[in-house]
């Protein structure tokens, strides 16, 4: 159960030595209990009081990860039912299923294809993770070839899907050294599968017929020693299995019951017939509350979209996304093109970015600083004002790249006009367009 601040406080040395960043022990205390500082920061804590502080700090739903290398995914370690209470922290891995009979050929043209499905989103490399290898006939050699292509010409990182020990440790032993999750131990191999996750401190997803025989199959890996571990309740009918989503949420965080407190694993590939339909059963995991998403393939339509929601979903949204202060050259602009500027709060970017795209006139466009907010917000509370604007644009370099003295201002912070002019002076300051789709004719137009 989570300790309060004062009960935090009451376990520290309480010796005020300021190490940890923060003046006090107690304000460091409050820090620890919001979730908000790291236990490990107090180089004077006592082994005892770590130990009560450590369980009694970990997130209700445990932290596991998966992989390693640049693709290593972390899963779990949530801590609120609902994103607004305050925000979710680990996104959810996407991961494509191939079977273990697919030959070499095929095998290399979709990892291929499958790495190239990268997005450059507000300074992020949005991607998918995961390579779901599935066990189809037993044959032990073909599942450790198509694991250890995965692991080894791939920058994935790789879920074994098997129930028979013995393929499972053929998997184990070509690609153990990525740390695939193994998926999955049921009541009858639980046993063997133990022993396989323990010897090479492995992660392990558990399936049961049902949500109420997943905590059996938690207790027994925790009796063994094994806390990494993924759960998948079992269902494949979509309601049902929502409602496990939940349930399994709830169970942790509302009734505290560890044994139900880790990362899910759910599976649109085997709840759908074709691939749109996946993807819409995987967004609504992605909200609630699938850690891991098995999809039948990527394709770039999407999984695009499924990238951008969960960036959105797993952003906190106490703070606004925001790109750059920067210039961004667009539909390659030479010194004669026009110059825009607006703030950096992310939707107003990609929004103006792709009208300027999309009426193919070079442009430079100019982002500010203004703190995350859109451009009528940020007017309002000061933070894109016209003196400041003029001494971004004096210093931001675009006198460099243009010849011009012609300025575009947005039309919903036209009151800045005057400023701006008065801070840059000789040039024509011009009031763009107050909507983003009337940027394109205001452009050809210019």
């Amino acid at each position: 159960m989570a300790l309060t601040g004062i009960q935090i406080f009451k376990l520290l040395p309480k010796t005020n030595c300021k190490e940890c960043g923060v003046p006090t022990c107690l304000a460091f205390a409050m820090n620890l209990a919001s979730g908000k500082a790291e236990l490990d920061n107090c180089p004077y804590v006592s082994d005892e009081a770590r130990d009560k502080l450590a369980e009694a700090s970990a997130p209700p739903i445990r932290p596991v990860t998966i992989g390693k290398g640049v693709r290593k995914i972390t899963v779990g370690g949530e801590t609120v039912q609902y994103r607004h209470e305050k925000t979710f922290f680990n996104p959810t891995g996407l991961a494509a299923l191939v079977n273990s009979d697919i030959s070499g050929a095929d095998l290399e043209g979709k990892l291929k294809a499958w790495n190239a499905l990268q997005y450059e989103r507000v300074g992020l490399n949005l991607r998918p993770e995961l390579v779901a290898v599935k066990d189809v006939n037993g044959d032990k050699g073909a599942f450790a070839a198509t694991a250890k292509t995965v692991a080894e010409t791939s920058e994935f990182n790789v879920i074994l899907m098997t129930e028979d020990a013995d393929v499972m440790k053929a998997g184990v032993e070509a690609c153990g050294f990525k740390r695939p999750l193994l998926y999955g131990a049921t009541a009858a191999n639980i046993d063997a599968f133990a022993e396989l996750a323990k010897a090479d401190s492995l992660p392990v997803a558990v399936k049961a017929e049902s949500a109420d025989g997943v905590e059996a199959l938690t207790t027994k890996l925790a009796a063994a020693g094994i806390k990494d571990i993924v759960v998948d309740p079992g269902s494949r009918e979509v309601k049902a299995s929502f409602e496990d989503m939940v349930g399994l949420r709830r169970a942790a965080l509302k009734d505290l019951n560890r044994d139900l407190g880790y990362p899910t694993i759910v599976f649109p590939c085997e709840m759908a017939d074709n691939l749109d339909m996946e993807t819409l059963i995987a967004s609504m995991y992605i909200a609630k509350y699938g850690a891991v998403v098995v999809l039948s393939d990527f394709v770039g339509e999407n999984i695009f979209p499924l990238l951008l929601e969960r960036l959105n979903i797993y952003t906190d949204p106490q703070r606004p996304m925001t790109v750059v202060e920067d210039i961004y050259p667009i539909n390659n602009p030479d010194e004669n093109s026009p110059v825009l500027v607006t703030t950096n709060f992310a939707l107003t970017y990609f929004i103006v970015s792709g009208e300027i795209e999309a009426s193919k006139v070079p442009t430079w466009l100019l982002i500010k600083d203004a703190e995350g907010l859109s451009v009528l917000t940020a007017w309002a509370a000061g933070k894109f004002a016209g003196d400041d604007v003029g001494i971004f644009v004096k210093k931001s370099g675009i006198l460099d790249k243009i010849k011009h003295q012609e300025l575009v201002i947005p039309g919903f912070a036209a009151a800045i006009a005057g400023d701006v002019e008065e801070e840059l002076p000789g040039w024509k300051i011009i009031v763009g367009p107050r909507e983003a789709a009337h940027i394109p004719a205001f452009l050809k137009n210019m």
